[in-house]
């Protein structure tokens, strides 16, 4: 690992994990998401996987893991669920929850623990590239090895 490279809360996670990563940096573009980092880095949308900080109806916060080329459908997700309805978190309940800024969510080192639940097909997946804590900064690493670190629970929810 280059000196150059920062580490942030999730890559300590992962280390400590033990977990077999490789970082990916790539040019950030405000409000660019999944879109901008797979074509930076020459790779599927489809593998790139964003972390979203949701919360049901009684303000109980979670994170879903999803393709970045797909949507949760947030009705289906609420009956799996067992609630009544669950929401994305505004851009600053989410760095309260996670302690990570908008566009650099990571599912590993949230600053609370979150339940995480994930699309299911994101397993079948040879490699994922995941937000390592950081803007511009993904971990390229098997889907299993998240499941490793993670043991989110497994849903269908992807549109």
């Amino acid at each position: 690992m280059k000196p150059s490279q920062p580490i942030t809360q999730a890559i300590r996670v992962l280390k400590q994990k033990k977990a077999d990563f490789t970082l990916r940096p790539y040019r950030y573009q405000e409000k660019g998401g999944t879109e901008v980092a797979s074509r930076e880095l020459g790779m599927d949308e489809h593998r790139v996987i964003k972390t979203l900080v949701m919360e049901d109806d009684r303000g109980n916060p979670f994170l879903v893991l999803m393709h970045g080329d797909r949507e949760v459908s947030t009705k289906n997700l609420a009956r799996i669920m067992g609630v009544k309805t669950v929401k994305p978190c505004d851009p600053d309940t989410a760095h309260r929850h996670t302690g990570y800024m908008v566009g650099g969510i990571s599912p590993f080192g949230t600053r609370k623990s979150l339940p995480v639940y994930l699309e299911e097909t994101i397993l079948e997946l040879p490699t994922i590239l995941i937000n390592a804590g950081k803007r511009g900064l993904l971990a390229e690493m098997a889907p299993g090895e998240l499941v490793r670190v993670l043991n989110p629970a497994a849903v269908r929810v992807a549109i």
